[in-house]
């Protein structure tokens, strides 16, 4: 590691101290049963205040770090429940089957009495479904299969039901947005459900560490939930280094590639015969740098390199998951389906690909490595972007600034009502599931009614429709839709969701899976298949789109200094409309290619900025010049928003325009990502005037002529980064915050 240092490109090191060990007393012994077939003699102190909130039936989030041991404050508790005189069930739930199978293998390791784990998933066979409905005393699923396939088939599990005592959600942290939106009205739904057979499940969440825990906590299951945030647990020395690519070019801000940067530090960190993780912002990404990590190391250790990410087919997880913990792998490059808690065996360091979007995220990558208490390394590697490159500039602010809260939208009727159809399914609706659903309850029931998904009968809500309506709603992106990816042999490639398959498997897309380029012959919209052929790898391709936006709701208003700014309901149209193909290694443009896709339609929440043409005037900036400086602005701005709403930038979306049809005014629109919104845009709206200035802080720090990725262009800019206008918008902010 130390030849990592003394390099122009490491701007910063932060030195972390070693801690020591704080240990805590439960307030009533556990049964010798259990105490005699725990791995550990003592807890920690953040472990003995939640197994005893725990155990007296007091609903709990424990957000602490890495490796501290949060599985024991939900196992303890639950060996206790399943060996009891009259034995009650667990619910455990996970946001990724990785992170359900490694919970299962340390379930089995214990060995305690009554404790029969089971894991429910869609990798599980119709055999195993059914033993684990006759036997199981712990169930691991994860919210998509409790959402589809245990609620609306609640009768088949009423025995475990009615004995429900616990439920964990675990990686609390990554439940927010739309996600965590839907996932909050399945637990009002399986609490619904459990109150029907008589039980009152206690909940116990295990998060990385993130800013009000509890009042997350408590929004997803709608019950009180106490904070366990004193984190007691022992850690070894961390050094944590920033790593910002070369700047290549001072007129045109162009740095050298963050995925080359990153296979060069994981390609020195497995040939010095360390073991590491490299974490990656996107899948095209992961095989980029997994492919150039191998291609960098001697023949005898590339096998030992691999990529780790959502798409690929079950039996490859499972090898690639043995492969980690066997410590057959000296590195793997993965997205963020294992920067959760599964347990990867002893990492000496990580290596993240740019900043994941969130302080906690970066925490949490970071602690993959030294989980041993050995000293450990990471490294944040800048990407071009506006938040990256931000922080560059104010290091401190990575290790001084506190932990996000995560935000979630229950409120959204776009997720409402679906989850209400599918309550309904499950028991009808009635005047007391307002416990549940509040006042909403009744615009819902109403509205489903006249869509002829509800009938009403003796004051009772029945479910209308031909079957469960639970399959037709999809939790993570609000797109029930995948897309297989195939070959003309019928090989299944991957899979993607419906709501990306637009942009990355459209016809003539370049795909990457374990490290092999396909290319998209066709794309079948009625039977839901890319069909695809083997490529060189030698282009990556990216989309063009066309946007029209249109306000349809301005329900807040204040002034900014002399614009203003707004927060309300939008409607998003968009169409693919081609794409360019470059050049993998130069990025060299070699053609632009037309498409002829079907037009989305988007409503959703916005906040908006209104501009004066006098302030425009007043600036210098002349007319024509209009539309690229609108357009600049709302590029730098989106890329910082992550920093005040905990956000990724491909979360949310911008239009801006210099006469919008429903304001009358140059207008500059950044909205929510998803149907009904995530709260993204509140967040914004309440940060607009810090938001301003930082934005102006980006643009005028920036070293590049016109404008560049780490100031005012963006990488998914559907109209090719034209026309932008950086010195406009920085004369333009500097008159809206002067």
């Amino acid at each position: 590691m130390e030849s990592l240092f003394g390099d122009d490109r490491l701007v910063h090191l932060e030195r972390i101290p070693a801690r020591a060990a704080r240990f805590g007393e439960l307030t009533t012994p556990l049964p010798e049963a259990v105490a005699e077939r725990l791995p550990v003699e003592r807890f920690w102190t953040h472990q003995a205040e939640a197994i005893d909130l725990a155990r007296a039936g007091r609903s709990v989030a424990i957000a602490t770090g890495t490796a501290s041991g949060k599985s024991l404050c939900f196992q303890v508790p639950i060996a206790e429940a399943v060996g009891a005189e009259v034995p009650g069930t667990a619910l455990l739930l996970f946001p990724t089957k990785a992170l359900a199978q490694d919970q299962l293998r340390a379930l089995e390791a214990l060995g305690m009495p009554g404790l029969v784990p089971a894991c429910y998933d869609g990798d599980t066979g119709p055999e195993v479904r059914a033993w684990a409905r006759r036997h199981a005393s712990v169930l691991l699923t994860n919210p998509d299969m409790l959402h589809v396939g245990l609620l609306p088939h609640h009768g088949r599990w009423a025995t475990f039901l009615m004995r429900l005592q616990y439920v964990v959600v675990d990686e609390l942290h990554v439940l927010r947005g739309i996600f965590g939106t839907h996932v909050a009205h399945v637990l009002r739904r399986l609490r619904r459900i459990c109150n029907e057979y008589g039980s009152d499940p206690t909940f116990i969440f295990g998060s990385a560490t993130i800013g009000e825990p509890a009042v997350l906590a408590s929004a997803l299951c709608a019950k009180e939930v106490e904070a366990v945030t004193d984190d007691g647990s022992p850690r070894g020395e961390r050094l944590f280094a920033l790593w910002n690519p070369p700047l290549l070019d001072e007129h045109t801000g162009a740095r050298g590639s963050a995925n080359v940067e990153t296979a060069a530090l994981l390609s020195t960190l497995v040939g010095d015969d360390r073991r590491a993780i490299a974490f990656c912002r996107s899948r095209k990404g992961t095989e980029v740098v997994a492919a150039d990590t191998r291609r960098r190391l001697p023949e005898k250790l590339r096998e030992t390199v691999r990529p780790y990410r959502g798409g690929y087919l079950a039996a490859e997880r499972r090898e690639i998951e043995g492969e980690l913990f066997s410590g057959a792998l000296r590195g793997v490059v993965a997205t963020s389906a294992l920067e959760l808690g599964i347990d990867i065996g002893t990492l000496d360091a990580c290596v993240l690909d740019g900043f994941p979007g969130t302080v906690s995220s970066m925490w949490q990558q970071a602690g993959r490595a030294g989980r041993a208490q050995q000293q450990s390394l990471a490294v944040l590697v800048a990407g071009e972007d506006q938040l990256d490159q931000w922080l560059m500039a104010h290091p401190k602010e990575l290790f001084s600034r506190p932990p996000e809260p995560a935000v979630i939208n229950p409120s959204n009727p776009s997720v409402l009502q679906p989850h209400l159809a599918c309550a309904a399914y499950e028991l009808p609706l009635s005047p007391d599931d307002t416990a549940w659903w509040g006042d909403e309850l009744d615009d819902g029931v109403r509205d489903l009614v006249l869509d002829d998904c509800l009938t009403v009968r003796d004051g009772r809500a029945y479910w209308s429709g031909r079957g469960a309506p639970a399959w037709g709603i999809g939790l993570r992106s609000g797109s029930s839709e995948e897309y297989r990816i195939a070959t003309p042999e019928g090989h299944l490639i991957g899979t993607v969701d419906g709501s990306r398959a637009f942009s990355s498997v459209h016809p003539g897309a370049v795909y990457l899976h374990q490290g092999q380029a396909w290319r998209v012959t066709d794309l079948d919209l009625h039977d839901r298949v890319a069909w695809v052929e083997p490529s060189d790898g030698g282009e990556v391709t990216q989309v063009r789109s066309e946007t029209d936006i249109r306000i349809l709701a301005d329900e807040a208003c204040r002034r900014i200094g002399p614009i203003e700014l707004h927060l309300g309901a939008v409607q998003i149209d968009e169409r693919v409309v081609g794409y360019q193909r470059r050049d993998v290694h130069t990025r060299e443009l070699l053609s632009t290619e037309t498409l002829d896709l079907p037009p989305s339609c988007l409503v959703t929440r916005g906040f908006w900025f209104t501009i004066d043409e006098a302030l425009l005037h007043s600036a210098g900036i002349a007319p024509a010049d209009w539309p690229g400086t609108l357009h600049a602005a709302e590029h730098a701005a989106i890329g910082i928003l992550p920093l005040f709403t905990i956000c990724d930038r491909w979360d949310v979306g911008g239009v801006s325009t210099a006469l919008q049809v429903d304001t009358g005014k140059p207008t500059v629109v950044i909205y929510d990502g998803y149907p009904g919104g995530a709260g993204i845009a509140e967040l914004g709206f309440a940060s607009g005037e810090r938001l301003l200035r930082t934005t102006l802080e980006v643009i005028v720090g920036c070293s590049c002529d016109s404008g560049c990725p780490s100031c005012v262009q963006s990488p998914k800019c559907g109209n090719g980064n034209e026309p932008l206008d950086k010195a406009g918008a920085a004369a333009l902010l500097r008159a809206v915050v002067a």
